[in-house]
């Protein structure tokens, strides 16, 4: 199977500490790399987690709150320095194009490679890109701005073909793609042979939701039904709910309530504030709802 893994590169918010970066992730997905947020010192963390900058071709945007964009122009930049020519597309609200055009001009005069705006509706659930193997969905959230949580989601896998038993009924290389498909088999004595004897199950498809920042959106919860593994903001324990309202932010409780009410397999929980020496409070009370809870920390690396 091939891999699916989320890569944590920041993970605190709005102020700058020495614990947490701002906000960023890798996802990789077989040999496809996609960024979510680039929040101010994304390229250092690029660096430390030897992860190559020139497999990166989109960037998704969550919102225009500058802990998740500051970073943008910067890194825009040192791909020019490495030599970059291939398209880069960037995902988000339409305000950004307008935002990055005067330091484009300003600071990026010479880059070699094309940049592709695409804009994002906040308000709407949508499906905003689609390769062959993938779709990434926008997902409505409710902070103090326009902003919007990301959906990935494997498209339908074919089935395994037998080696062994393709071999005993010499089925020809140009007919094993459709087989892979559904398709029976016809020897040339005019035998059929099911395609259930022939393959075997496909390997389920997987799928990853990122939802920062945000007040609690239970809306979203059959969108992401089932998801194998959701990422949701939880800035602020329990004690300071009144204050997660004021702020369009979640508690840790509130997050872990989404992912048992969308029963989704596995939650990390992040984005938090730094009045936190320690994260262990929010787990606890991530956990006391949702046991399959897990505290995002730069470097690290969720398999799915």
């Amino acid at each position: 199977m091939e891999p699916f893994e989320v890569h944590i590169l920041g993970c605190g918010s709005a102020l700058p500490t020495t614990r947490h970066n701002a906000s960023s992730q890798v996802i990789r997905i077989g040999n496809k790399q996609f960024m979510i947020d680039c929040g101010e010192g994304t390229q250092l963390q690029l660096r430390r987690g030897h992860i190559h900058f020139s497999f990166i071709n989109h960037i998704f945007i969550s919102h225009l709150h500058g802990d998740h964009c500051f970073g943008l122009i910067g890194l825009i930049s040192t791909f020019s320095l490495l030599g970059r020519t291939a398209p880069l597309h960037i995902y988000a609200d339409p305000m950004l194009e307008r935002i990055m055009e005067p330091q484009l001009k300003y600071f990026c005069k010479e880059i070699k490679y094309p940049i592709f705006f695409h804009s994002i509706d906040a308000g709407k659930h949508a499906v905003i890109f689609e390769d062959n193997t993938i779709t990434v969905e926008s997902l409505p959230l409710a902070h103090r701005i326009p902003c919007c949580g990301f959906l990935f989601k494997e498209k339908p896998k074919k089935r395994h073909l037998l080696g062994d038993v393709a071999n005993i009924y010499n089925i020809p290389a140009y007919m094993r793609q459709s087989i892979k498909e559904g398709a029976d088999f016809t020897t040339p004595e005019g035998d059929l042979i099911p395609n259930s004897r022939l393959t075997r199950e496909a390997d389920p498809s997987r799928s990853y939701a990122y939802c920062s920042d945000t007040l609690p959106c239970p809306g979203n919860n059959s969108y992401i039904k089932g998801v194998d593994l959701l990422y949701h903001e939880a800035t602020f324990a329990e004690s300071e709910k009144e204050r997660a309202a004021i702020t369009h932010h979640s508690t840790a409780r509130q997050a872990a309530t989404i992912a048992k009410e969308a029963e989704a397999k596995k939650l990390v929980i992040g984005h938090y504030s730094s009045r936190y020496d320690d994260e262990q409070i929010l787990l606890e009370e991530a956990r006391a709802i949702f046991p399959d809870s897990y505290c995002a920390t730069e470097g690290a690396i969720f398999r799915i």
